[in-house]
């Protein structure tokens, strides 16, 4: 059998518009909470993401795009200099050591509390609560609050902070970005009717509701070339308490919709390791396959075994391992000898401020 017949596996390369990857293996966006109270990335980050350079691509953890996205303690953001230059010391090391890096776009919308914004309330596509159980702020744990709907308006500028976020992610050496558009946040609130209940041209319709997400796409390749643009969804989801009974048909038309752009990749959190909001039978990636018909990543709960099948049979062109990497940042090198995979790491380390342990200290296989 020669290489063009026989079956695509996980560690071939892949080509990704014009980036070749070394294979299919996609470091998810991993939130760690490392870039200290100035949300600069630093050193310490930057050797993570090294030691992880392996992937074919890895994805940045969720970094905000303003302050009125800001909502995660000690998360990483990209609107100031300072946040521009950390985040270039990030890229040029995990370029040295042969890898590829986007910077996933991020904005909380709801899933932000006042404590960071200085008492003013969070916004969203409309003013509903997180039926939730609170959110870590500066200030402790505290519950979760109603949020101010954006004013129409507003939204341009919201739009146009990404579109900056995305023109600093290019200057910071990325080779490309992914916008967030899943796990409840801003423009997951926008697209789900549980969470916009709006009667204006960003809301009242699957149409409508999706505006918000094409305008965003729309401004960032205004910056990047589509190919270098991902967007990530979560039609499955309930995280951040998200879930809408016609999710099928809203984000049916999402993919529908992007296959029109031109993008480097659809991230669809296919898998249901986070939850289900048990509202249908789970959309999957062969869905999606009929409608997108650009490069497909799938994510969430997906094994070596699992992830080998989906490619294998033409439903993924990438998958995104996402704890897995926590604490096997040579997950490559494992899948490729067949060396088992370390214990899961503690989540008591998944966001702890404190610098190496239990974030760069997890050994290769036979160190």
């Amino acid at each position: 059998m020669n290489a063009s017949s026989r079956p695509r596996t996980l560690l071939d390369p892949f080509q990704l518009g014009d980036l070749t990857l070394s294979n299919r293996v996609v470091m998810a966006p991993l939130t760690r909470g490392r870039a200290g109270t100035g949300r600069i990335p630093n050193a310490t980050m930057a050797e993570y993401y090294v030691q992880r350079a392996s992937a074919g691509l890895i994805i940045s953890e969720a970094t905000t795009i303003s302050e009125q996205a800001n909502g995660w303690l000690e998360s990483p953001g990209i609107y100031t200099d300072a946040m521009e230059a950390g985040w270039r010391q990030v890229t040029s090391s995990v370029h040295a050591a042969g890898g590829r890096i986007f910077l996933q776009l991020w904005h909380m919308g709801r899933a932000s509390h006042s404590d960071f914004h200085d008492g003013s309330p969070p916004v969203s596509a409309s003013a509903v609560k997180i039926d939730g159980d609170g959110i870590h702020t500066p200030f402790g744990k505290k519950p979760y609050e109603t949020p101010r709907a954006l004013e129409t308006r507003e939204i341009a500028g919201v739009i146009a902070d990404y579109r900056r976020a995305a023109a600093r992610a290019r200057a910071a050496g990325f080779d490309g970005v992914e916008v967030h558009a899943a796990n409840g946040y801003l423009i997951d609130q926008f697209l789900q009717s549980k969470t916009n209940l709006r009667t204006d041209d960003y809301g009242g319709s699957i149409e409508k509701r999706a505006r918000l997400l094409r305008e965003v796409v729309e401004a960032v390749s205004a910056e990047w070339p589509a190919r270098r643009v991902g967007v990530r969804i979560s039609p499955n989801g309930v995280f951040n308490d998200m879930g809408s009974p016609n999710f099928r048909e809203q984000f049916t038309h999402v993919a529908t919709m992007l296959d029109r752009c031109g993008l480097a990749y659809l991230h669809v959190v296919d898998g249901l390791a986070f939850g289900f909001h048990n509202l249908g039978e789970p959309m999957t990636l062969a869905e999606f396959r009929r409608v997108f018909s650009g490069p497909l990543m799938g994510n969430c709960g997906y094994t070596q075994e699992s992830a080998e099948k989906v490619v294998a049979e033409g439903l993924a062109d990438l998958v995104a391992f996402g704890r897995p990497f926590i604490s096997n940042p040579d997950l490559v090198a494992r899948f490729r000898h067949g060396w088992p995979l370390a214990e899961p790491a503690d989540m008591a380390a998944w966001y702890s401020p404190t610098g190496a342990a239990g974030y760069t200290d997890f050994p290769a296989h036979g160190t």
